[in-house]
């Protein structure tokens, strides 16, 4: 959720399960009052704010420690997602998450967990093999410190490239709890234009695999053929380790606790069960 989608929480709210994370964005164009707010609004809901932190948006170390502390005034700062951020250039003295978890401010201020990002189909502004690093980096970096890390994706709509991800993560001795991000159900629009933005695979093949068409861009698409795909191509991995879901909410947060909702219930009732 943004700043602004505290109306939308509110009313989505009986639909989710309590404890449930929550993350929080880190927008240029909102202040720490709505940040804090929000991730008010999700404590105060029963469930856990995750608020983030975006490195190259902050233009001070004094600008972290308030947000940190504003955090700790309302109990969310117990888990912190650190990304690096839209900015092309950094703000102040954070280029990257990496910086941030270094500066030893996290736990300072009682951060129990850290999400990082992985990115199972790359990023379109940093190489693959920069991308393995600092995954690495941050890993070790939260290892060090005694953090907990979970390693939150990219969304996708290809559940094979997902898949050879893990595996790599995994032989690489990162065996952070993974949150594989996919997006609730969206506007077929709005799906391929966030795709476009953030470098996610989405041919005509990939998406009529995910259960849409680029000739139909009417209507919307959700994650059910992903989901279900993904979760039995891990049942043959058992070496994948702890895997979860991280819902991208672009069609609302009540539509995808509803998809949620009725999934689990189509699992649970579905032969074998």
């Amino acid at each position: 959720m943004t700043g602004k989608d505290v109306p939308g929480l509110t009313e989505a709210a009986s639909a989710i399960p309590p404890g449930t994370k929550i993350n929080v964005t880190f927008l240029g164009n909102e202040d720490l009052d709505m940040r804090v707010a929000a991730a008010k609004a999700v404590a105060d809901l029963g469930f856990v704010p995750v608020p983030h932190i975006s490195a190259r948006r902050l233009a001070s170390q004094a600008q972290l420690e308030e947000f940190l502390v504003r955090l700790g005034e309302v109990g969310a700062t117990d888990r912190v997602f650190a990304v690096g951020g839209d900015p092309s250039e950094p703000e102040g003295p954070y280029p990257d998450s990496l910086s941030v978890i270094r500066s030893g401010l996290l736990q300072e201020h009682g951060v129990r967990e850290v999400s990082i990002a992985g990115y199972p189909e790359g990023h379109p502004d940093i190489a693959t093999d920069e991308l393995w690093r600092h995954l690495e980096d941050k890993a070790a970096a939260l290892r060090e410190q005694g953090l907990d890390a979970v390693i939150l994706t990219q969304f996708a709509f290809d559940t094979d490239p997902v898949t050879a991800w893990i595996e790599e993560v995994r032989a690489r001795g990162i065996d952070a709890q993974i949150r594989i991000g996919t997006p609730g159900p969206a506007g077929i629009k709005r799906l391929i234009g966030f795709a476009r933005r953030f470098g996610v695979g989405a041919n005509a093949m990939i998406v009529k695999k995910y259960g849409f068409s680029l000739t139909n861009l009417i209507g919307t698409a959700g994650p059910d053929r992903f989901v279900s795909d993904l979760s039995a191509m891990l049942a043959e991995r058992p070496a994948s380790g702890d895997v979860k879901l991280h819902f991208y909410t672009f069609g609302g947060l009540l539509a995808t606790a509803e998809w949620v909702q009725q999934y689990s219930a189509s699992q649970s009732a579905a032969p074998g069960s």
